[in-house]
């Protein structure tokens, strides 16, 4: 096989590259601010924190690993450890929600990592061959 028929083999077409691209970098946007907001606290945040039964001195950790976990799923040849990262990170976030009965945040977290994973679905055509789809 030649080295470009390689490549096409492995590379969706542009227009499913490009929307994976996008469905990838519109969530991912939302964590980074996400993590920014860990960084630089509004004045409320105490309230939701101790709401939640965590302690401020976590926010910085969890702003760390927030940031840490969307740069390694935007840089392309970690995106699948990335994604593996924050699903395991949302789900964190859904129970914590959970516990204190905040059930209405799940659609938000699920629609979160459901596009996450359609984003490099679509711009990773290796995941195809894991996920395959019957006609």
């Amino acid at each position: 096989m030649t080295e470009s028929a390689a490549a096409s083999a492995v590379r969706p077409s542009k227009g499913l590259y490009w929307t994976g691209w996008v469905l990838s970098v519109l969530p991912s946007l939302l964590l980074l601010f996400s993590a920014t907001m860990k960084f630089f606290p509004p004045p409320d945040m105490d309230q939701n924190m101790a709401k939640m039964g965590l302690p401020m001195s976590i926010l910085t950790g969890l702003g760390v690993l927030e940031l840490s976990c969307t740069l390694v799923y935007l840089f392309p040849p970690t995106a699948v450890i990335g994604a593996i990262l924050l699903t395991g990170y949302l789900g964190g976030a859904m129970l914590t929600h959970l516990r204190i009965g905040e059930g209405n945040v799940l659609v938000m977290h699920v629609t979160l990592g459901v596009v996450l994973w359609l984003g490099i679905f679509l711009r990773d055509r290796r995941l195809w061959a894991l996920i395959p789809w019957r006609k």
